[in-house]
């Protein structure tokens, strides 16, 4: 019987390659692992109310969303961690004096600040989403996660002044003016180790696949694991593997170094 208990996996660029599509290779080798009794976790900075379609092409119920502010068990809500209002505020009036853009994720929703410009159209189109709305002061409760977009790098320490947080910029070609808002307190890492705890399953037992930087804190949490060969220059370094890349078996191939898969 494999050490092996759990497996965390992000989705933009590790799970979904740019096309948007989930190789063969990939679902071979989590149902392979699923097969085995390992439970699989797609943790994403993506709110979990969009993605529905691709667990369910997976056979996967289990998530860590919005960063690592809501994880959820086979369905059942494990915790939520939601921003707070003060910090929601500043960040809005810091978008609107320099003409960014940004989503606030709630449980239920997307709301933008901006839904008729191109370069939201563009955000919206590029992830799927589909339950988008218009910003107005009732969704500054209960939100989990925010993306700035339409920043030029120069513009990324308008936002990290705040103590406690940094910017991580979203690995996805064409997107690179957005950046998920990362608590230092609160991301995949922290939803990981709270997870573990509650399975109780020791970090040795537990694998992540990731490629961006908010994958950094997710590939220290774990015993083993794999940074995409497509990965962020800066991610190589926290990842104990290098796997191929998305569009290449990483997932597969990565798993197979392991012993899992044939």
């Amino acid at each position: 019987m494999t050490m092996y208990k759990v497996l965390f996996l992000d989705i933009d660029g590790t799970l979904v390659t740019p096309d948007n599509r989930i190789e063969e290779s990939t679902k071979e080798a989590v149902s392979q692992v699923q097969d085995k009794g390992i439970e699989v976790f797609l943790a994403t900075g993506r709110p979990l109310h969009e993605i529905d379609e691709l667990a369910s092409q997976l056979n996967i119920r289990s998530f860590i969303g919005y960063n690592g502010a809501n994880a959820v068990y086979k369905g059942e809500d494990i915790f939520q961690e939601p921003l707070e209002p003060s910090l929601i505020n500043r960040y809005l009036t810091i978008v609107a004096e320099h003409k960014h853009d940004a989503v606030l994720y709630t449980n239920k929703e997307n709301v933008f600040t901006n839904l008729e410009a191109p370069v939201i159209q563009k955000f919206i189109e590029m992830f799927h989403f589909h339950k988008n709305e218009a910003y107005g002061p009732e969704f500054n409760r209960d939100v989990l996660g925010i993306t700035l977009i339409n920043l030029k790098p120069e513009d990324v320490p308008l936002y990290e002044s705040e103590a406690g947080i940094h910017l991580s910029q979203v690995n996805v070609e064409g997107l690179r003016h957005s950046y998920d808002v990362i608590r230092d307190k609160i991301n995949k890492g922290y939803g990981i180790q709270m997870l573990l705890k509650y399975l109780n399953i020791p970090k040795e037992s537990a694998i992540a696949f990731g490629d961006g930087m908010n994958d950094k804190e997710m590939l220290q949490a774990v015993g083993e694991s794999f940074a995409m060969g497509n990965g962020h220059p800066d991610i190589f370094q926290y990842a104990k593997h290098k796997t191929t890349d998305v569009s290449n078996s990483g997932i597969y191939n990565g798993l197979k170094t392991l012993g899992l898969v044939k």
